[in-house]
């Protein structure tokens, strides 16, 4: 029969302090108050003294109200039930559905075993040319997209999760608006890839300890349908507001903090969740995007800084583009060699007269003056920016590098784009060839 301890010593924010024995971290344990039953979970671990957050809030706890260990993890029901539908910060249907209890999996295990995985060599395409062209997604990689608040980031995730070739999609809100909750929902649902996708969403009016269990629960369940040979595609935003509620809680737990406030094991706590990205060598795969919000667009906030250390690239969002420079993907040439035989050409030789391209533009600002070179430039910055950097572009890879070929062949000479002769006669345009 399992312990019951009466008797609370501390109530700070949403978490408690109970002294208690044989109880191990992480584990779920039971409040029960006056008014019902409130679950929390053990963060914290002093000789005798147990730390718990409660997850949907202390609100209506007294130091006297009963608290039993449950000995076992947070779990969550794991099922082809969960496609279509939507769950708060705690598993918790927020779609008015029926509760799911079948199948219980435990959430915040360790990252899989590197035996297990395979080198990253397929690529995920998502119809968007400044990722299939020049950043490819890769299966199985961890991205961030770097932005700023303002930035359309939510709106670039939900494109992706409509185009990428993928067979689920787990979408992870925490502090979402409620507005941008609706969005991600009402978009999913008109577009009809809600009957493959499952939404864990936290909004900025829940507790703040359900925004921590947010991505654990995207991940334990993308764990177990790729261990079933789905390749799953999680996006998570924000993570920002991610390590702000770690911020939170280690700030109640009176913590010594670290960089600007954050606790000092925010490095561990967002590799323990990007290392979750995986391809199993026997069955299917995680592919992780994940939004990161730059306070005043500063690349040196802990945030950015950490995650940086820990992805394979990133993606930097801004003027509501996906930025050439700054912009990677450390796997793209696992895949990139493999599409088509001018892929690599064109990613390289466009990006470097793009860069041309700026500076030209800085140059023009200052009162040079234009050389017919620098006019060539002008122009092909201009159809870059509109025919490929533009969001609003959604065109297939293959479409997209003849899209290349074409403003290349409109504005240049063949003998000016410093490219492989058997390249340029095998994809440069045949009429603007043979004209020449």
């Amino acid at each position: 029969m399992q312990k019951v301890y009466s008797q609370i010593l501390q109530i700070a924010g949403d978490v408690i302090t109970v002294e208690a024995k044989d109880v191990g971290y992480k584990e779920l344990a039971e409040i029960r108050t006056k008014t019902g039953i409130s679950l929390a979970q053990v963060i914290r671990l002093a000789d005798d003294k147990v730390s718990l957050q409660v997850l949907a809030g202390s609100r209506g706890i007294s130091t006297d109200d009963q608290v039993r260990f449950l000995k076992r993890p947070m779990q969550i029901s794991c099922s082809e039930n969960l496609l279509g539908r939507t769950f708060n910060g705690s598993g918790a249907p927020r779609d008015n559905g029926p509760v799911l209890q079948d199948d219980q999996i435990d959430i915040g295990g360790p990252s899989v075993n590197p035996s297990k995985r395979i080198v990253p060599r397929n690529m995920i395409r998502t119809g968007i040319p400044m990722i299939d062209v020049f950043n490819s997604l890769v299966e199985s990689q961890k991205l961030p997209i770097f932005s700023v608040a303002g930035e359309p980031y939510n709106q670039l995730l939900a494109r992706i999760a409509l185009q990428a070739e993928v067979d689920m999609i787990i979408l992870g809100g925490m502090g979402l608006k409620y507005d941008d909750y609706l969005f991600f929902r009402d978009t999913f649902e008109a577009q009809g890839v809600l009957s493959r996708s499952i939404l864990f969403v936290h909004t900025a009016s829940d507790p703040t300890v359900e925004c921590l269990l947010v991505p654990d629960m995207c991940l334990a369940v993308a764990e177990r349908f790729a261990l079933e040979g789905k390749k799953v595609l999680v996006l998570l935003t924000d993570m920002t507001n991610f390590s702000d509620a770690l911020k939170e809680i280690a700030i109640t737990m009176e913590q010594i903090p670290s960089n600007r406030g954050y606790p000092g094991d925010l490095y561990s706590q967002l590799a323990a969740r990007y290392e979750k990205a995986v391809d199993f060598d026997t069955a299917g795969s995680i592919t992780i995007l994940a939004v990161t919000t730059m306070p005043g667009d500063d690349v040196t906030h802990p945030v950015p800084d950490n995650t940086g250390y820990i992805t394979e690239g990133q993606f930097y969002l801004r003027g509501g583009h996906i930025e050439p420079f700054g912009s990677l993907s450390r796997l793209k040439q696992n895949v990139n060699g493999k599409t088509r035989p001018d892929h690599r050409a064109i990613m390289d030789r466009m990006i470097q007269l793009f860069a041309d391209y700026r500076e030209t533009v800085e140059k023009r600002s200052m009162g040079f003056q234009m050389s017919a070179w620098d006019k060539k430039l002008l122009k092909y910055g201009e159809r870059f920016e509109t025919e490929l950097m533009d969001l609003s572009v959604n065109i297939p890879l293959e479409e997209a590098l003849d899209k290349g070929w074409a403003i290349l062949s409109d504005i240049f000479e063949p003998s000016e784009i410093g490219m492989k002769e058997s390249l340029i006669k095998q994809y440069w345009p045949k009429e603007k060839l043979a004209a020449k």
